[in-house]
């Protein structure tokens, strides 16, 4: 069961920094580039709030379980 976490623990990684590709690839980008002033907000709460928080916590969540934390 600890060699499942650890390996699980690479997909969470996989999944923090796919998250994060996403959320700057397909939408804060597009937002950026576009001419109306109202995607300007989306944009930026994509890129400085929500991108940070989800990347971190799933890439932090990832490593504890890499390096063993949740062994039982």
């Amino acid at each position: 069961m600890n060699t499942i976490k650890r390996i699980l623990g690479v997909v969470w990684i996989g999944l923090g920094l796919a998250a994060g590709y996403y959320l700057l690839i397909s939408q804060a980008l597009p937002q950026f580039q576009s001419d109306k002033s109202e995607d300007l907000v989306p944009a930026i709460i994509y890129t400085f709030i929500l991108m940070p928080i989800i990347t971190g916590g799933l890439c932090v969540f990832g490593w504890y379980a890499l390096q063993g934390e949740y062994d039982s």
